[in-house]
């Protein structure tokens, strides 16, 4: 293997580089922000993709949230790449647990539903486990998908503005210092021969 390590990491290593990464923890949401800029679009596709992504990501519908993001973004004219990247980004392991507890609170108080109450729980597990959708509606993903429509405007529709400005000041300042290298060169042709 070209890029292998010499000695394997041993268990300790790999501990530490799972707690600890040793790029930091800042790098991969770094990634994600360089990558959305980066892209070649208008200003208002990408900041379309990503608030598609943002506002999917809050529904309970976790194995088609891709899907339901590659969607929106279609029929509101956003880039694809952007809503994936919005997906991912805001909709990981680390920010559904606070998605869900947000949306099951927001769905209850909204559906005003007194079965939140400690000692009526719902018995997750059975119906997990027999995938009933319509025993499974009602008492799970009636409340969260209700409990998820109102964050999920207000994040989306926030984050549509931050994007397409943050992005539209990228690309002018990325093309202004594209034309100014090409100045430069029409200016000084002979440096280019050399």
């Amino acid at each position: 293997m070209l890029f292998r390590r010499r000695k394997p990491a041993g268990f300790r290593e790999k501990l530490r580089e799972l707690l600890w990464p040793r790029k930091g923890l800042t790098r991969p949401p770094r990634y994600l922000v360089m990558r959305v800029l980066r892209l070649r679009a208008t200003p208002h596709a990408v900041a379309v993709g990503v608030a598609a992504g943002i506002f999917v990501s809050w529904t309970p519908f976790i194995g088609i949230h891709f899907v339901m993001a590659f969607i929106l973004s279609y029929l509101f004219s956003g880039n694809m790449v952007a809503a994936a990247l919005g997906c991912a980004a805001f909709g990981n392991p680390l920010t559904y647990p606070f998605i869900w507890g947000t949306t099951w609170e927001i769905g209850h108080l909204l559906l005003s539903r007194q079965d939140a109450m400690p000692g009526q729980g719902v018995d997750l597990t059975a119906l997990f486990h027999q995938l009933h959708i319509t025993e499974l509606w009602r008492p799970v993903l009636e409340p969260m998908l209700i409990g998820s429509i109102p964050p999920a405007l207000v994040t989306s529709v926030a984050l549509y503005f931050a994007t397409f400005y943050t992005v539209r000041a990228f690309q002018g300042r990325r093309r202004a210092r594209l034309l100014e290298r090409a100045r430069a060169r029409l200016s000084n042709p002979m440096q280019e021969t050399v």
